[in-house]
């Protein structure tokens, strides 16, 4: 029997499951308020759930640039990045090839990314089910599931900095 290596297979968008995008700011060093973007799946892909998703998340961020649970990605200092940030009219537009969200962060958020020019992407490979689009999501919820190491070692983490149109 034959095998074809993974990183071989054709990239099939309906592995990423659902993907959602959730804004917030929260204080940090200096005092002033940090815009973080979590990116996440729920797990949710019809051919494999959770392990699916996570798979295809990795090779989505790592076939961009942006390496799973390694260093820091500015995005000021990469130009040719293929993920944008766009802020425009109260609303953020995240890009990347295969994939592209538009959520409406709250007010807080928009100053911290105005005052900063830029957000803290945090996209991880593991699923977060229970936080679904149009479901309230609890502030120590999220608190606890962005902030955990099983998240934040499983993600990229990106700056991105804040386009316009005018920019």
């Amino acid at each position: 029997m034959t095998s074809t290596p993974s990183a071989t297979l054709p990239f099939r968008v309906a592995d990423l499951g659902t993907l959602v995008v959730m804004p917030w700011s929260g204080e940090a060093p200096g005092g002033s308020d940090m815009p973080y973007l979590l990116a996440y799946s729920l797990g949710d892909a019809a051919d494999g759930g959770a392990e699916t998703t996570a798979a295809a998340i990795e090779r989505m961020l790592t076939d961009n640039g942006l390496p799973v649970g390694g260093d820091l990605v500015d995005g000021a200092d990469r130009p040719g990045l293929p993920v944008t940030l766009l802020v425009q009219f109260g609303q953020a537009v995240l890009n990347m090839p295969s994939f592209s969200a538009q959520c409406v962060p709250p007010p807080e958020w928009l100053a911290a990314v105005e005052e900063r020019g830029y957000a803290y992407l945090v996209f991880t490979t593991r699923p977060w089910p229970e936080a679904v689009p149009g479901k309230p999501v609890e502030p120590e919820a999220l608190a606890a599931f962005a902030g955990a190491d099983e998240t934040l070692t499983a993600a990229a983490h990106v700056v991105l900095p804040a386009r316009s149109l005018r920019s």
